[in-house]
């Protein structure tokens, strides 16, 4: 069949059934056994052979224990005070600066993110008690919701990442080093956001309250007993990958095991909360999971119809240079983002887009930070973006009052990824000294 005929039916198949509110998953195996069938001719006996045996081979994936275990250990923390002792520990080390509390977000949700894995779970806890407190303290809401809203997806580039898990199975490279190349971005991006906030409060005040409190050095000490917690688990499971100790999947059962020694420590552990982090870990790592067998179908189907060598083979001929084919990826993406979630984006996508990437010099470690910030993007435009539905429900604002409020942290990372371009160092840097 002609590659345009075919991409352009298999379009078609995509905007049927993704578009008809279904299940993603499900949706990704209606338009593979669509495409199969109607595209490529085979009977429903062949295709349910191929699809076994994919499913099997997906599921069978080492790599992949690490997700549940991350999403477990993010669960058994969100069940607990953590997000409280990581406000008040915060607190007396921003106060001097411009903007005071309002970097709380910014910190909380980069400190957070580092052992959470999940941008959902880190806007989710940091927000349920920042929002609150700088709301009560009279501090700028709008900046308050956009900051918590950009750096709430920083779960998904600092490591323990579930994104780069899964981009790290499906483009068979290092996660260690994917976990790594993520670090320098993840800080830029949260500089980025302080930086923003000094220069709005040093131009208008009134954002921040004038700060009252005078913290001596026992303050600080009690402040930094907040923090312990959160600091050890990155300690725990950080450490255990970077030093070589541990695989990514084994650091995930270390970081379990460490959380419920934590827990039970802080006198939080109970038969409630084991069920209920159980449960959520369940939904979430079943959900994960079976949108990679479902995508690594949809994968299969695109080989058959040979889609990935054709448009690699169209965009070629174009002989576009490598930042304008990152320009039209990140088009590209931007479009996608407004449709379709973050983990769809990545399995959905990268069997297409990868190759082009790799043609045009690009490193496959570079490419993962990248495609994992225009995930990020995503999640801050309306009408799927995760992080505005979280925070809309927080605010019960409606989703284009939040949307403007996230607007000028869409566009500082936005300028995170123009500078990654520029310096792809900035990725690459650490997993080299780290890993050679």
């Amino acid at each position: 069949m002609d590659p345009f005929i075919a991409g352009a039916a298999l379009t078609l198949f995509l905007i049927v059934f993704l578009g008809s509110g279904i299940w993603i998953f499900a949706g990704l195996i209606l338009v593979s056994v669509a495409a199969l069938h109607f595209l490529v001719g085979m009977n429903l006996d062949r295709i349910g052979t191929i699809a076994s045996s994919i499913a099997y081979r997906s599921a069978a994936t080492w790599e992949l224990a690490a997700v549940p275990l991350f999403i477990w250990m993010a669960e058994l923390i969100f069940r607990t005070d953590v997000s409280e002792r990581l406000f008040r520990g915060l607190v007396p080390f921003v106060d001097k600066i411009p903007g005071r509390l309002l970097h709380t977000n910014v910190l909380g949700c980069t400190l957070f993110a580092a052992i959470s894995g999940s941008s959902a779970a880190t806007t989710a806890t940091v927000g349920k008690i920042t929002m609150g407190e700088l709301s009560r303290r009279g501090y700028d809401t709008k900046i308050a919701v956009g900051s918590l809203a950009g750096a709430g997806s920083l779960g998904l580039l600092l490591p323990p990442s579930i994104a780069m898990i899964i981009y790290g199975i499906l483009a068979e490279v290092s996660i260690s080093r994917l976990f790594a190349a993520g670090v320098l971005p993840g800080l830029l991006v949260a500089a980025l956001y302080s930086a923003y906030i000094i220069v709005v409060a040093l131009i208008r005040p009134d954002i921040a309250p004038e700060g009252s409190n005078r913290y001596r050095a026992m303050d600080y000490l009690f402040a930094l007993g907040n923090l312990t917690p959160i600091m050890f688990l990155m300690t725990v499971v950080l450490g255990s990958i970077y030093s070589g100790i541990a695989t990514p999947s084994e650091a995930a059962a270390v970081g379990v095991f460490a959380a419920v020694v934590l827990v039970s420590v802080m006198g939080k552990m109970s038969f409630a909360l084991l069920r209920d982090s159980l449960m959520g870990t369940v939904r979430t790592s079943s959900m994960v999971c079976i949108i990679l067998v479902s995508a690594a179908l949809l994968s299969t189907t695109l080989g058959y119809l040979h889609l990935p060598q054709e448009l690699g083979a169209a965009i070629a001929s174009l002989e576009l240079g490598p930042v304008a084919l990152i320009l039209i990826l990140s088009l590209f993406y931007l479009a996608l983002g407004i449709f379709v979630d973050g983990v769809a984006i990545i399995v959905m996508s990268l069997p297409m887009t990868l190759p082009l990437a790799l043609a045009a010099g690009y490193d496959p470690i570079w490419y993962g930070v990248f495609l994992v910030l225009m995930i990020e993007i995503g999640m801050l435009t309306p009408p799927v973006g995760i992080n505005l539905f979280i925070l809309q429900g927080m605010t019960r604002w409606t989703l284009w009052q939040v949307s403007v409020a996230c607007f000028p942290f869409f566009l500082l990372f936005s300028f995170a990824v123009v500078l990654l371009v520029l310096f792809p160092e900035i990725a690459l840097w650490l997993p080299r000294v780290l890993y050679g």
